[in-house]
């Protein structure tokens, strides 16, 4: 087919066009089709725009119409799929205006010309990212380098008169010691005083407000260093030096890290860089009041994974009431649903990743495999081998037989991603929906380590009512930036001393085992964060999936909130027998055609327990479906005489 032909169509599209009103077309092959305007597309324009672009599922053409001569095509490619309005993507958008000839116009469409743009010169083909290029990990040149400065680091004979001073000091409030080590640090310097025998060490930690005063310093934070003999007395510089994240990503302990998800933490006390592993944490909680550097935390945290792992080694949930710092992350491919932003729809993300677990536990039951690398392993050879699974799926329900009946299908063999739950203020989920939040986050904490699912939770209130008991036995690694009194202190950490941090990124972190090291986080700007997402947006569009999102018959406060279906008049709860029981479950179950645990529960007021075994009992008797793959179930009856007029057929 020549050009000349191929253009036929949509000639005759536009000349049919009787309206001024202009029509765009998208051409996203691999992808979700654009939500462009109007609705309705003149027909052989599709076709037309698929011979002029085969394999460019970046391209974005636009035609205004009106009249013939009007044509132009414009190149959007890169802005459209950031998330630019449309708008605003065809403003920055190169444009062939309407006296374009037909080889400028192809060349444009085509991408593959030397034609450059008159209005900035750029060639059309750098314009539009080949589909089956590479994923391209961000660049740390999109971060900013640490200035080259004189070291902020004291010197030998003012450290040495300093120490002098904290004896002195010491010996003024009838401590009596000596400083044997002088540790500098980017922040604070650590002195380390071996106290006289028969000295208990709380009475020199609580001496720390008037160390303080003493030594005209901020703040002084007293600890034991664990496993020596010496107190630890925690001095903040003069000046402070600052921790840049990109010297961070830049240090060899980042770079040769064996971890599957490096933390980039930040410096301690001595200036050595501190990477921790998300999976062997498995999920950490993060403490701190306004100002106090976790918000900037958070982005590091984020930022140090996407600058390792591809979208197909790790996915990310974000849930942001606040809708402020997490939002710039919308976009880009790593996320599994758009950033979530009200309370009761993160109730619901929270409660797919519930599900998703125990979809991933299933499966490694399947090849009898105890974790999530253990799968990827067992998926990959299965793929070079070229053998196939076979899983058993229910089809239907052999009423003569009275068994269900199977067949089996196979299995779609690829490899699972980690998924990193991110939750910026964990005080407003627990504000309106307490106990349900609590219920998912206990079920993941506890179990979701093998399953590649790990929980980043964070609140600037660290109060018991927000850190519950029970929240706090499931997180063992915890961090803790500035808070406001002692209490609070204790709460996340166990004991005191988060009070007297500087703020600005100085935080306490607690590993797993109990033991407390003093970090300085690294700082990365807005700025920064908005280039590396960019970046990451021009690599491809995510592939939401809306389930996680949706309310259904699982979770969702709305629904709990709307009158329930009951099977009687009067909603108490029901004391009859199993079998009365059983055929009530099955009247409602028929009449409103929705199947699940928590919907029987609650409209006949009976125990999980008991309304579980009657919906494994409707299913063994194929009257439900088994639970798909989002754990939604289907009614194969059509009304109650059919589930028990079966016996007699």
């Amino acid at each position: 087919m020549t050009q000349q032909e191929s253009r036929q169509p949509i000639d005759t599209a536009i000349s049919d066009i009787t309206t001024a009103q202009e029509f765009n077309l998208g051409c996203a092959f691999n992808s979700q089709p654009f939500k462009l305007r109007p609705d309705e597309w003149p027909d052989g324009a599709v076709e037309w725009v698929l011979e002029m672009n085969p394999g460019r599922p970046n391209a974005i053409i636009a035609y205004g119409t009106g009249q013939r001569e009007e044509l132009y095509a414009v190149i959007a490619a890169n802005a459209f799929l950031a998330g630019v309005e449309w708008g605003e993507a065809t403003a920055r958008a190169p444009m062939i205006g309407p006296d374009a000839d037909e080889e400028e116009v192809t060349a444009a469409v085509l991408g593959n010309g030397e034609f450059e743009i008159e209005d900035n010169g750029v060639p059309v083909e750098d314009l539009i990212r080949d589909p089956d290029a590479p994923y391209e990990l961000p660049p740390v040149d999109l971060l900013e380098p640490a200035p080259q400065s004189e070291t902020l680091t004291m010197d030998e004979l003012s450290l040495a008169h300093n120490a002098r001073n904290l004896e002195t000091v010491l010996k003024n409030f009838g401590v009596r010691g000596e400083i044997m080590e002088v540790r500098p640090g980017p922040v604070v310097t650590l002195y380390e005083l071996e106290p006289a025998p028969g000295l208990k060490s709380s009475r020199v930690i609580n001496l720390a407000e008037d160390i303080a005063r003493s030594m005209r310093a901020l703040t002084v934070r007293i600890a034991v260093v664990p496993g020596r003999s010496v107190i630890g007395i925690e001095l903040p510089n003069p000046t402070r030096e600052k921790v840049f994240l990109r010297e961070m990503l830049d240090c060899d302990a980042y770079q040769q890290t064996a971890a599957k998800l490096a933390l980039v933490l930040g410096k301690d006390i001595g200036g050595t860089p501190i990477i921790v592993d998300l999976a062997r944490m498995p999920h950490l909680l993060i403490a701190g009041t306004t100002g106090s550097g976790k918000s900037v935390c958070i982005n590091t945290m984020i930022l140090s994974l996407l600058y390792r792992l591809p979208p197909e080694k790790c996915r990310f949930i974000m849930v942001d009431p606040k809708m402020l710092e997490l939002s710039v992350y919308d976009g880009i491919p790593h996320l599994l649903a758009p950033v979530v932003t009200e309370p009761k729809k993160a109730v619901v993300a929270l409660k797919w990743a519930v599900r998703e677990m125990e979809n991933r536990y299933r499966a490694m039951a399947k090849f009898g495999v105890r974790n999530i690398e253990g799968y990827n392993i067992r998926i990959e050879e299965l793929l070079e081998s070229g053998e196939q699974v076979f899983k058993q799926v229910q089809v239907g329900y052999d009423k003569a037989k009275r068994q269900p009946i199977f067949e089996e299908q196979p299995m779609e063999l690829k490899s699972l991603p980690y998924i990193v739950v991110v939750v910026d203020e964990m005080a407003d989920l627990m504000l309106v929906a307490g106990k349900d939040i609590e219920a998912a986050i206990q079920r993941l904490a506890q179990m979701a380590r093998a399953a590649g699912i790990h929980l980043i939770m964070a609140t600037q209130r660290p109060s018991v009512d927000v850190i519950t008991g029970t929240i706090k036995a499931n997180f063992p690694t915890r961090i803790s930036f500035q808070v406001t009194s002692k209490i609070d202190s204790r709460t996340i950490l166990g004991e005191q001393g988060a009070e007297q941090l500087l703020g600005q990124g100085d935080m306490l972190y607690m590993a797993g085992g109990g033991r407390i090291t003093r970090v300085h986080g690294p700082f990365v700007s807005d700025e920064e964060v908005e280039e590396v997402v960019r970046h990451l947006k021009e690599q491809g569009t995510p592939d939401y999936l809306h389930s996680i999102t949706e309310d259904d018959d699982h979770s969702g406060d709305d629904e709990a909130e709307a009158p329930s279906p009951t099977p009687e008049e009067g909603a108490a709860p029901f004391t009859g027998s199993d079998d009365e029981l059983y055929e009530h479950a099955v009247a409602l179950v028929t009449r409103e055609r929705k199947a699940s645990v928590s919907f029987i529960q609650r409209c006949l007021q009976i125990g999980y327990n008991r309304s579980a075994r009657l919906v494994d009992r409707m299913e063994a008797e194929g009257i439900v479906s088994s639970a798909n793959h989002v754990g939604k179930r289907e009614v194969l009856v059509s009304s109650r005489s059919d589930a028990f007029n079966r016996d007699g057929e």
